[in-house]
């Protein structure tokens, strides 16, 4: 089994990733694969409403000149997905989510690829806005009939130089919490996948209220 983890954050070993690492660390414990992908640092390009990605059905973006084709194709591969990112202005970081547009956009547009993996959230902040910001990137997980593992708190972390969320005793217990929660249930479906099969997807309803 394998998680892929995104940091949101520019800084490659910032307190985004120092997050993730944390949750890593237990799922690695629990022999589980984790790969960290650094989106802060590409150019990313926002959706651009185009509906290539409907019309065509090819799993992918109409824009071509960032990686993120590349990474929903290891999303689709991963049995887990971890979101990471800062707090910017109580809000996800601008490159996370554009990045989590388009991803989730065609992942949706393609019967959904991401539909029953197992996905977490979790943020770094100096101060506040971390429960904020892990909402927005809740709301993507949730969307799309993802399995959330949750942790004895929110998911968010303290810490404004690098590494300083070592010195937050509850936000890194907060992350080995989740990392183990989220450990477990990847096994109890990957052990039970046989024995009890998963619902059937739906044709999506879309009930627009202007006419």
């Amino acid at each position: 089994m394998k998680v892929v983890g995104f940091n949101g954050s520019a800084r490659k070993k910032g307190n985004t990733a120092c997050s993730l690492k944390t949750v890593f660390a237990e799922l690695e414990k629990a022999g589980i694969e984790t790969e960290m992908i650094h989106v802060g640092k590409e150019k990313v390009q926002g959706c651009i409403a185009c509906y290539t990605c409907v019309k065509k059905q090819n799993e992918a973006c109409a824009i071509k000149d960032d990686p993120v084709n590349e990474w929903i194709q290891k999303m689709k591969a991963a049995d887990g997905i971890l979101l990471g990112s800062p707090v910017y202005f109580s809000g996800v970081a601008g490159k996370m989510k554009s990045f989590l547009d388009r991803a989730f956009f065609v992942s949706t547009a393609n019967g959904g690829l991401f539909r029953h993996k197992v996905g977490a959230a979790v943020a770094a902040v100096r101060r506040s806005g971390g429960i904020p910001t892990v909402d927005t990137l809740n709301h993507y997980i949730n969307y799309s009939e993802m399995i959330m593992p949750s942790s004895n708190y929110w998911n968010v972390a303290h810490g404004l130089t690098p590494g300083e969320m070592e010195q937050d005793g509850e936000g890194k217990q907060i992350m080995e919490v989740l990392g183990r929660n989220m450990a477990w249930i990847m096994k109890v479906i990957e052990h039970t996948k046989d024995q009890i099969p998963a619902p059937e997807p739906v044709a999506k309803t879309m009930t627009n209220f202007i006419r």
